[in-house]
């Protein structure tokens, strides 16, 4: 055993079937009107990769405002809770941005126990093991999971306090319905005096918007059109992704940036696994996700509305992302 592998543990809690739970969702899916896709199943192996793609395209403003947030300001952020504290996080991918909080955590703290909670094993292990060979200062205890359906902390030491990452704008793939909720069970999960690190996009013109999920260079279309090579290699499905095209559209009342995938003409699939054919009319779209954009209100709404107390609030230099820490209340 190596160093590095003696300070990792990655955890797959039994009750997780996400295997099972695509298969449920797809058939649900597809089979409603309008059909739609949950945007979780974009990241299994190739999906996180292409994602790690589009974070460096020029277009994609999210992910280097966020970076930037935490290049200035990791130290600010990680001094909102008292030491010492546990890092946890949600849909981490490969924690590149993390990097900057780990490191402002361990220059105040000898160790770390940080907690990445992905659903792709694959992505866990490859983080973990650069991150251990990084910060010798470093333990991980990785989750294997959905956190929207199994969301727990692994570990917690007496005294310790827990700050919980939700980066990236993830929060936008939800309703505000759903991000209330969702919110709410990761305030359940905390103790008071912990605290939620949350990405958020904020609201601006679909000039902007648009091209950050429609890129010159396709990638954004491969991401998207991913999920139907998915349902070909583990349900047995015959999509075509050369019949289907990507649409990005702001829908400005909604303040939403709405993901679909089009099909180009009328056509029948197959997914055999389900024992489902699925008809396609020319035109008719899969809805893959949605992106809210919100502003400071709506964000101190959500916080209120979750038990949590909103603190601070950082922004990139051009103010197009924000970054806001909230407390857990009693």
């Amino acid at each position: 055993m190596t160093a590095a592998s003696s300070r990792l543990v990655i955890h797959q809690p039994a009750s997780t079937q996400d295997g099972d739970n695509f298969a449920e969702d797809v058939r649900a899916g597809l089979s409603s009107n309008p059909k739609s896709l949950k945007p979780k199943y974009f990241y299994d192996a190739l999906g996180s990769q292409l994602f790690e793609a589009i974070c460096l395209l020029p277009e994609y403003y999210l992910t280097r405002a966020e970076a930037e947030i935490f290049e200035r300001r990791s130290a600010e952020i990680i001094a909102q809770l008292p030491p010492p504290i546990s890092v946890v996080e949600l849909g981490s991918g490969s924690s590149v941005k993390t990097r900057y909080l780990i490191e402002a955590a361990l220059s105040r703290q000898r160790e770390l126990l940080y907690q990445p909670i992905d659903i792709s094993e694959t992505i866990l292990e490859q983080s973990a093991e650069k991150l251990l060979k990084d910060y010798p200062g470093l333990r991980i205890a990785g989750q294997v999971c959905d956190y929207t359906r199994n969301f727990a902390i692994a570990e917690r030491r007496d005294k310790e306090k827990v700050l919980v990452l939700f980066l990236g704008s993830n929060v936008g793939n939800y309703t505000p319905d759903e991000a209330r909720a969702l919110l709410g069970q990761f305030r359940r999960a905390l103790r008071p005096g912990d605290g939620l690190l949350l990405g958020a996009d904020l609201k601006k013109s679909a000039a902007i918007l648009e091209p950050a999920y429609d890129d010159a260079l396709g990638v954004t279309a491969a991401f998207n059109l991913n999920l139907l090579l998915r349902i070909n290699r583990e349900l047995g499905g015959d999509f075509d992704p050369a019949r289907f095209s990507h649409r990005a559209v702001f829908n400005e009342e909604q303040s939403r940036v709405e993901i679909h995938l089009v099909s180009l003409c009328q056509q029948k699939v197959n997914i055999r696994s389900l024992g489902l054919q699925v008809d396609f009319q020319a035109g008719e779209t899969i809805h893959t996700e949605n992106s809210y954009k919100y502003d400071l209100q709506q964000l101190a709404s959500l916080a209120e509305a979750a038990r949590f107390k909103p603190s601070r609030t950082w922004f990139d230099a051009e103010e197009r992302f924000s970054c806001n820490f909230w407390l857990a209340e009693k």
